[in-house]
């Protein structure tokens, strides 16, 4: 027997049957449910949607045929949908600014087994990240950017990433991505804003929220949209304060909280847990 694991995500209109007809076509090739969620809207007239990760034998059943089946099970249900094995590891590509804190909780999480993932290179617009890189023998390019060269600096990067990475991932990079270079990357972008989004968006959050007496502080992991800090959010911590706090207090706790905020969406993105709806996302 030769065994592998694949994740099925489903969303569609929620109608009658949707469980059976997806479990019935698992069964008939002989393959194994291991987990099963799912969610819907409202079960009259809502939107569903489903995560089912099973086992099936390679010998009995190849992964195009597989893929094949389950794309004319989707045309009868009307639904999106996205298969994924996990012998097939994603490629991360990284971009950081001068901050590294997020940086190096990815490396060490990835060094360290904790995530599934390959990283190809670390991109800065920055010199600070590479004694970083060097140090976990990742490739390091740098790509300084200024107003004057901005649209050519980001060719380039598109350039290195289109071909080699899976999605990207903005660990503090300190720089907005414009509108046709999300277009023209056509994969996901993951950031993570240091702030409690909705609020206190744009500069100095920690300086808004000490200024505004706030009782909590956070960290917001998030889809890049065009639409600046608008995008589906994925996961988001939080921690107490108080008015013993001030500003730099503030910060320190609020770096944790990018990291732990970061890791966790970028561990749910590599486990095929998350399903984007509109300008939401449904994690399972």
């Amino acid at each position: 027997m030769n065994m592998e694991t694949a994740i099925l995500l489903i969303q569609c209109y929620d109608q009658q049957g949707i469980v059976a007809k997806v479990s019935d076509c698992i069964f008939k090739n002989g393959a194994n449910i291991i987990q099963s969620d799912q969610h819907s809207t409202d079960p009259q007239g809502g939107h569903f949607f489903m995560r089912i990760e099973f086992c099936f034998d390679t010998d009995i059943i190849n992964k195009d045929e597989l893929k094949k089946q389950f794309g004319e099970l989707a045309k009868t249900i009307d639904a999106k949908w996205q298969i994924h094995f996990t012998t097939s590891v994603m490629k991360m590509g990284v971009l950081v600014s001068k901050q590294d804190h997020c940086l190096y909780d990815l490396l060490y999480r990835w060094k360290s087994g904790d995530i599934s993932v390959n990283i190809p290179f670390i991109i800065s617009n920055h010199l600070k990240a590479k004694e970083l890189a060097d140090q976990f023998s990742v490739p390091f390019y740098h790509f300084p950017i200024d107003s004057s060269n901005k649209e050519e600096q980001e060719k380039k990067i598109l350039n290195l990433v289109n071909n080699s990475t899976d999605f990207l991932v903005l660990a503090r990079y300190m720089q907005i991505l414009s509108e046709q270079f999300l277009t023209d990357y056509k994969k996901d972008v993951i950031n993570i804003h240091h702030s409690f989004l909705p609020s206190f968006k744009g500069a100095n959050p920690y300086k808004q929220a000490y200024e505004r007496g706030v009782k909590v502080i956070g960290a917001t992991a998030h889809f890049v949209t065009s639409d600046l800090d608008e995008g589906p959010i994925i996961e988001q911590v939080v921690e107490p304060v108080s008015h013993r706090d001030n500003e730099q207090s503030m910060r320190k706790k609020g770096k944790n909280l990018e990291k732990a905020a970061l890791s966790n969406a970028v561990t749910h993105y590599l486990e095929h847990k998350i399903i984007r709806y509109q300008n939401r996302t449904v994690v399972f």
